[in-house]
């Protein structure tokens, strides 16, 4: 795969997943034997040990509070795989590799006759796709609670000085970051996940000195190699992380480089196979298990070494790619997903990669200093007409760190990306009350052309300053988007409601009949979003009373 120099595409097509019940396995003809790789997705979590009562056996401490504070209800999505049934798979004869808490997904080594014998269990449901899951060399336990469970909130500012951004100064200015600097906000507290292809010499490259003086690299994972050391392979991911993390007075800052980080490698850059895009589900699960608040990746998902398993353009809908799902599912435990949108711009390809589809992320684009388009950044819309890219940044003669320690500039969505990673933390640090969703929200509102977002800025360049502006408004019922959709589900935040307070929230078509109700009691936001109740186009009423207060509003369900 060519990533910071110039491309952000890698693997495959799982097909969507229907609930509970169904079963993905893929297979892949082993170098050395006829053993295979298998994505199999399990029936159920019946009789599971684990409880959504009782989180912290799965998930860290840091993790259960970024869902309390933003009403986010742990679901048996959330529970790991069900041990017996793991068991049951080991005694038929496969190797266990890794499993998914969200897919309810285990993957497997073995040989055909023993893929045989496992689809008969009843605990699985029949075969899709079977194809080449080609380096599946992957494996981390379910609960990465006892490396994570603390990450101190440290907001100590102090008399602020100002920054010698050098060559960084251009990338800086344009998404406001100086003056998000200027106030005090640099990351303090803010826990970011790069999910990339390797980070070579990140720890001793001069730049990122200070990250590791101070101890801010919570964790590391090498999903492709299958260990803990991800500092000897490709420099994609150093240079990203660079634009994020970065201290060098008179060269380059990165945009929270104050902020702690936990690094992922997931994607292998000598090859172009289906094993990357299950590697990064892999990794989003480990980085929502970990707490993490920003996800920012600049890996993407189109044309593949075997052709027979590229995507067409109508598949970057947001719901088939395995990396979109997974993408849009992170979004959901509470975590903001900053991708690249692709660089494909030029290409006959020509649009957007996944995950950046996804729904609710922000799939980013490139330009230059100037704000104009660089002809690689990858099109919009996504399949299904909506507006991609999200945002854009620098990503034409960005400033980056190279594992020589130089800094120099470098092109690609891979290098933009970051940045409003960057930007994105500093903001959520600024306005803690936010939900995910709304800083989401808030940054595309943000954006240079939000009244009239095309197919090839998306919203445009967002401003720190601006979108600060825009959060006062969620500070009384903000409720968004509406419209919305399966794919994008509501979010509601009622601001004046203190903590604690119960908030009965009741929705009802407009034959007056109630077609979903429920209390929230948040010690955080009073906050929530409404789950996919499958509803009919049209218009709804909701009802929110909380205490002696009471509002009543029509929603669009398109």
């Amino acid at each position: 795969m060519v990533l910071n120099r110039f491309t952000v595409s890698a693997h495959t097509a799982l097909t969507n997943l229907a609930g509970l019940l169904m079963l993905i396995i893929l297979s892949h003809v082993d170098t050395f034997g006829q053993n295979r790789k298998y994505l199999v997705l399990l029936r159920d979590k019946a009789n599971s040990p684990y409880s959504v009562n009782q989180p912290d056996k799965f998930l860290s401490q840091r993790s259960i509070l970024r869902r309390q504070r933003q009403n986010i209800t742990i679901l048996e999505r959330d529970l790991p795989v069900n041990p017996a049934y793991v068991k049951q798979l080991q005694q038929a004869g496969a190797k266990i590799w890794f499993s998914s808490r969200w897919l309810n997904a285990v993957l497997v080594e073995a040989n055909e006759a023993t893929i045989g014998t496992i689809q008969q269990l009843p605990i699985v449901k029949g075969l899709e796709f079977g194809r080449s899951l080609a380096n599946a060399r992957v494996s981390v336990t379910d609960s990465v609670v006892q490396f994570v469970n603390e990450v101190s909130a440290i907001n100590k500012f102090g008399d602020v000085q100002p920054l010698n951004y050098g060559s960084s100064l251009a990338q800086i200015t344009q998404i406001g970051v100086d003056k998000m600097h200027q106030q005090g906000y640099h990351g303090e507290g803010m826990l970011i996940a790069v999910l990339d292809a390797g980070f070579q010499n990140a720890d001793k490259v001069s730049f990122l000195k200070p990250v590791f003086d101070d101890k801010r690299i919570l964790a590391t994972y090498d999903f492709v190699k299958k260990e803990a050391s991800v500092y000897e392979d490709d420099s994609h991911g150093l240079s990203c992380l660079s634009a994020i993390a970065a201290t060098a007075d008179y060269q380059l800052y990165g945009t929270a480089y104050k902020a702690s980080f936990i690094l992922l490698r997931t994607e292998d850059a000598a090859s172009e196979r289906q094993i990357e895009e299950a590697n990064w589900l892999f990794g989003a699960e480990y980085a929502d298990s970990a707490g993490v608040d920003v996800i920012s990746s600049s890996l993407g998902y189109t044309q593949f070494d075997d052709a027979s398993t590229s995507y067409t353009y109508q598949n970057m809908d947001g719901k088939t790619a395995l990396s979109s799902r997974a993408a849009e599912i992170a979004t959901q435990t509470g975590m903001v997903v900053v991708v690249a949108a692709g660089n494909e711009g030029n290409s006959s390809w020509h649009y957007l990669s996944a995950p950046s589809d996804a729904a609710s992320v922000l799939a980013i684009g490139a330009v230059g200093t100037t704000g104009q388009r660089a002809s690689f950044s990858s099109f919009g819309p996504s399949a299904d007409g909506r507006v991609k890219p999200d945002l854009d940044a620098q990503g034409l003669g960005t400033i980056v760190g190279y594992p020589t320690s130089s800094i120099a500039s470098g092109n690609g969505t891979s290098f933009a990306t970051p940045l409003i990673a960057g930007l994105v933390a500093g903001f959520w640090q600024a306005h803690p009350r936010l939900t995910a969703a709304q800083v989401t929200d808030a940054l595309r509102r943000s954006g240079s052309q939000y009244g009239t977002p095309n197919d090839q800025l998306g919203y445009g360049i967002p401003n720190f300053e601006r979108a600060s502006s825009l959060s006062d408004a969620y500070k009384e019922l903000s409720v968004f988007p509406n419209p919305f959709s399966d794919e994008q589900s509501l979010g509601v935040q009622w601001g004046e409601i203190q903590e604690n307070t119960p908030l009965d929230a009741t929705l009802t078509n407009m034959a007056g009949r109630i077609v979903w109700q429920n209390r929230y009691v948040s010690p955080g936001l009073a906050a929530f979003r409404l789950p996919n109740l499958s509803l009919s186009a049209g218009v709804y009423v909701m009802t929110l009373i909380a205490g002696d207060k009471k509002r009543t509003l029509k929603l669009v369900k398109q």
